[in-house]
């Protein structure tokens, strides 16, 4: 017979998976796109791609899906339009100029820096009422539930997302 403990777990964990489905489905509604001109006109794949050429560099294809943990067929695939819009350009590898790299243009910079600060200024909107503290705690323990999912995703055979 369960024990009073174990209810209120359970009833603790039914909140607490409604409530990250709520969150996905209200992002994805969304999109987290922010306020203004720039909301809603970047998809999550073309958003977390162009992030991580900013913060990390010109990469090659495999490099790239490796740090996403996604295959490269995908990224290949997420990349072609960013590519013909003029986000992302392919350069030669500066050391190995048979291999090609992607690399984050100007105009992927400035639209990536756009979509930036449209999508604090939602946080801004929607956090607000918040003092500072509660915005730090909510974003630590948002970075420990993704981190978990990631740990899970790898640990399941999923590879890192």
């Amino acid at each position: 017979m369960p024990t009073s403990v174990d209810m209120t777990s359970a009833a603790l964990f039914e909140r607490l998976q409604h409530q990250v489905a709520l969150f996905a489905r209200r992002a994805e509604q969304t999109r987290l796109g922010g306020v203004g001109k720039a909301r809603n006109s970047m998809d999550r794949a073309a958003y977390l791609l162009l992030n991580r050429l900013d913060r990390e560099g010109p990469m090659g294809v495999k490099a790239l899906a490796e740090g996403m943990g996604i295959d490269s067929s995908t990224v290949t695939r997420q990349v072609a339009p960013l590519v013909e819009s003029g986000l992302v350009k392919r350069t030669s590898h500066p050391e190995d100029g048979r291999a090609v790299v992607l690399a984050l243009s100007p105009r992927g910079r400035g639209r990536l820096e756009e979509v930036r600060a449209s999508r604090c200024a939602l946080m801004e909107v929607v956090t607000d009422g918040w003092t500072q503290d509660e915005r730090e705690q909510f974003c630590d323990l948002l970075s420990r539930f993704n981190i978990a999912l990631s740990d899970y995703h790898v640990a399941s055979g999923g590879g890192e997302s």
